[in-house]
């Protein structure tokens, strides 16, 4: 692809809980990214790793805009 990605993905397992009981999260590790596409009309999500806790819904995915300056 010759563009460059416009988003950065990356993905925190839980780890546990708070004393308030909200979960809480491991560090985020990059799992991907998202480029747009050719004909500038919607995005392509291409992810490098797929983490097994992605499968069992144990964590979150972050979505974070690449900034282009």
């Amino acid at each position: 692809m010759k563009n460059k990605p416009t988003h950065r993905v990356s993905f925190a397992r839980f780890t546990g809980k708070d004393e308030q009981g909200n979960d809480q999260l491991a560090y985020g590790k990059e799992i991907g990214a998202i480029w747009p596409c050719q004909n500038g009309k919607g995005s392509v999500l291409k992810l490098d790793i797929i983490p097994i806790e992605l499968t069992r819904r144990e964590g979150v995915i972050f979505v974070y805009e690449i900034d282009s300056k």
